[in-house]
Parts: structure tokens; C-alpha cells; sequence
């Protein structure tokens, strides 16, 4: 009975430690889409902020 006791410690104890690895992996992947977003967002502002000032002069 200590046997099987020992043996679920040691399965649940495991399943802790995955978990807590896997939410880390996570935070990190977010972090790193994130960084993209922000920077295609910086990227792609600037270049459309050129293209609406060549726009304007056409215009007026």
C-alpha cells in the first residue's frame, strides 16, 4: 500500500513540475508574439504615414 502511495506521490508531484515549465514556455511565446506585433505595428506606421503624406500633396 506505501508502494502504490509513493508511486502516485511521485506522478503527481512530476505532473506539477511539467505544468509549471509549460506555463513558462507559454509566458514566454507570448512575450515573444508580442515584441513582433509591436514592431510590425512601428514598421507598417511609418511606411503608411509616408504613403498618406504623398497622398495629401497629390491632393492639395
Amino acid at each position: 500500500m506505501t508502494g502504490l502511495y509513493l508511486k502516485l506521490q511521485a506522478l503527481l508531484s512530476d505532473s506539477d513540475r511539467d505544468r509549471g515549465a509549460t506555463a513558462v514556455e507559454y509566458g514566454l511565446m507570448v512575450a515573444l508574439i508580442a515584441a513582433v506585433i509591436v514592431g510590425t505595428v512601428i514598421f507598417l506606421g511609418q511606411a503608411l504615414d509616408v504613403q498618406f503624406t504623398e497622398v495629401l500633396n497629390q491632393i492639395g
